[in-house]
């Protein structure tokens, strides 16, 4: 496993994408969209992990070099970006990661805001065979009936922010859309996944589904 650095332009300015490389040479590429945090460590640790698992990973900095070490500014950050502007950090991602190492399958994975970014790039961009947002906000029926891309969509039943409301719209516009996406729902709370945060980590929860995104990806990808 090796890494490296990406740089490219966007709309609105230039920044870089973190890339792991698997020690294998598959093409098989995930895109892991940051928390409201930032392109942090946790987000690399993410990004290696799947590396690990033979997937060439790339996460790009939608913050374009700022990280936040607490909530206030994590919100507000996060509040400051734009839905068109993360979006097209993403797509230029793809192309570059594209141009450069040779990709023409993208998987796309996110948590938290990542998990909003990730669903609604499923939606609107073109190069995704797969997607895997966690718990992330839910687009308007709008964006979300446009879904082409196989998704697995991971929430947490105790989770206040993305709750059960938000979740069974979302399976209502899928069934009536007959939309290509799975609801996978477990017992735990917002930001389960994350390991660095012992208040909300759920290890089973994070491992069980941990298998099944390296799975569903493996099988899209």
């Amino acid at each position: 496993m090796s890494e490296r650095t990406l740089s490219f332009s966007t709309a609105n300015g230039d920044t870089t994408a973190y890339v792991s490389l698997p020690e294998n040479d598959g093409k098989k590429a995930v895109i892991v969209i940051q928390e409201w945090w930032g392109l942090n460590a946790h987000i690399k640790d993410i990004a290696n992990r799947y590396a690990a698992e033979g997937f060439i990973a790339i996460a790009p900095d939608l913050y374009r070099g700022k990280v936040a070490t607490n909530s206030e500014d994590a919100s507000k950050m996060m509040h400051d970006l734009a839905i068109d502007d993360g979006l097209d950090t993403i797509k230029n991602a793809i192309a570059v990661a594209s141009d450069d190492l040779g990709i023409s399958h993208f998987g796309i994975t996110g948590y938290c805001m990542g998990g909003t970014f990730a669903l609604r790039a499923a939606c609107e961009l073109e190069g995704l065979s797969a997607a895997a947002p966690f718990y992330g906000d839910i687009p308007e029926e709008d964006v979300l009936k446009k879904l082409r891309t196989p998704t697995v969509f991971i929430s947490g039943a105790k989770d206040q922010w993305i709750n059960s409301e938000k979740v069974a719209t979302l399976e209502d516009v899928t069934e009536r859309y007959e939309l290509p996406l799975e609801s996978l729902k477990y017992d735990a709370d917002h930001a389960f996944f994350n390991d660095t945060r012992p208040e909300v980590y759920d290890a089973a929860a994070a491992q069980d589904a941990w298998a099944k995104v390296t799975g569903f990806f493996n099988d899209k990808l």
